[in-house]
């Protein structure tokens, strides 16, 4: 009994070694990517994590979800899936993941049109000269009423600045929706044509806009749901509803 009691004690602090050296050389790898993508490619690494495939990471950076060989000489971009007894995606269950954590930030600083009796929300990137965001939001109340609270982010689609290095109209029309006394009664405003008042303040669009490119955001308007996962384009109130019952 002692003997295998001695044995067993042996070959755990042999695994637990393995493991702490495996981690240690993973810490390693992972500093060595970060600069290597940053110093060759302008990458900003936010976090670097192991995919399912052997020596292959995943990689979330400023410009979205790339992988990459660990020892950092190959690195692409696109979809992975996984192939059993059904087709799963790997990259959007991995992106859900992070954008339900990144979120968090900006929760005190979205614009939001609840639904008296809440049953779902959904968290919208939009942009005010989007014609299919004004469509969305142009049925704001039947969202509602389909117990569906709608909450915006801004997402500029011309981006933060120009070619010359200048703020973008569309970037401070939406800061200025952000930033007034009212934002919802500016983001309907807007959305119906009228003159957004100029305004500046510290919240934090361009973080927003950022964000969206992050998590695969590259049209408006993208809709991410509870669970993280996120529907491309316009979904009218009655589909939307479809779609978010089916999760339960």
């Amino acid at each position: 009994m002692l003997k295998k009691l001695v044995v067993s004690f042996v070959v755990f602090v042999i695994f637990a070694s393995q493991n702490v050296f495996a981690s240690e050389a993973f810490e390693q790898e992972k500093k060595a990517l970060k600069l290597k993508f940053s110093a060759l490619l302008g990458l900003e690494i936010s976090q670097i994590k192991a995919s399912p495939l052997n020596d292959i990471v995943e990689v979330f950076t400023n410009q979205g979800l790339f992988y990459a060989s660990k020892d950092g000489n190959y690195l692409f971009h696109g979809k992975l899936f996984g192939i059993n007894k059904s087709v799963v995606d790997l990259t959007e269950a991995s992106l859900a993941s992070i954008r339900l954590d990144g979120m968090k930030k900006f929760n005190k600083n979205m614009v939001v049109f609840p639904a008296k009796n809440e049953k779902h929300v959904i968290t919208v990137f939009t942009d005010i000269t989007c014609g299919y965001c004004r469509k969305l939001h142009n049925q704001m109340d039947e969202y509602n009423k389909k117990g569906i609270t709608v909450r915006y982010l801004a997402y500029p689609r011309s981006g933060l600045k120009n070619a010359l290095g200048e703020l973008t109209a569309n970037f401070k029309n939406m800061r200025s929706v952000w930033c007034n006394e009212d934002p919802k009664k500016a983001m309907s405003a807007a959305f119906s044509g009228g003159s957004v008042p100029y305004r500046i303040c510290d919240m934090n669009v361009a973080e927003q806009f950022d964000f969206g490119r992050q998590v695969g955001v590259n049209g408006t308007p993208a809709i991410m749901l509870e669970n993280g996962m996120m529907l491309p384009g316009y979904r009218d109130p009655a589909s939307m509803l479809q779609v978010v019952e089916s999760l339960n």
